[in-house]
């Protein structure tokens, strides 16, 4: 009993830092110049989340899908996998969340978006410019190489968190269902960099539970609204 006392959680770690992050390079070299691809996509999620229309949510949802269905296969299944033998259950995880993004975004049209509505749709919008253009600089901002930058589209942290960012400016009723696998990635994420010492480690989960609050104070935000006003009508 002692002797698994004296375990710590990097003693499960089945790679080190440098290995995990060593992979990001390998991966990027294998797929360039996906990334250029990728951003922009990235752009033009941005400008259809300006121009509202029929197919605004067709177009945003499909371009999040396929960063997810990308990410299960070209990261996950062919890089990640090399090293981790949980990858292909995280692959599992990213293609059910691009089917769900295919049926309720393109199949159902059921997401429409509005990143100016209030201030937790320009929330939103932020995290998702975070991810998109911010993110990619905070490893060589914490001394890591260039060529092992994170990008949304290709790799899971920046995608998850667009997708959450993108979900906040969700007009209406907030699909509960697309949050669960992206929250439950950002757990695992920042559990699997803490344990590895990464001085970035607080940045998925702290934005997870972010996205969190604001969506549950809009609910109730909502529910409260609705009773107000039904009180008003009788």
């Amino acid at each position: 009993m002692a002797d698994w006392l004296s375990y710590t959680p990097s003693d499960f770690l089945l790679f080190s830092a440098r290995t995990y992050y060593r992979l990001f390079e390998l991966y990027n070299r294998a797929i360039w110049p996906a990334q250029l691809l990728a951003l922009l996509l990235g752009l033009a999620i941005v400008w259809r989340l300006h121009r509202a229309g029929a197919r605004q949510g067709v177009i945003v949802a499909a371009i999040l899908s396929a960063g997810w269905l990308w990410t299960a296969w070209g990261y996950f299944l062919e890089q990640y996998d090399t090293i981790n033998w949980a990858a292909r259950y995280f692959a599992i995880g990213f293609a059910i969340e691009a089917l769900l993004l295919v049926w309720l975004g393109t199949m159902r049209g059921r997401l429409l978006f509005q990143p100016y509505r209030d201030w937790i749709s320009r929330a939103g919008l932020m995290l998702f410019l975070f991810a998109l253009v911010v993110q990619p600089f905070i490893g060589p901002l914490v001394g890591r190489s260039w060529k092992q930058a994170e990008i949304f589209g290709i790799t899971p942290d920046p995608t998850v968190l667009a997708t959450l960012g993108i979900l906040l400016t969700v007009d209406k009723r907030l699909p509960w269902g697309l949050l669960i696998i992206p929250l439950i990635w950002c757990a695992l994420s920042g559990a699997t960099l803490w344990t590895m010492g990464s001085p970035d480690a607080w940045i998925t989960p702290g934005a997870a539970v972010g996205v969190l609050g604001l969506a549950v104070y809009r609910a109730l935000s909502a529910r409260e609204q609705s009773r107000i006003s039904e009180s008003d009508m009788r």
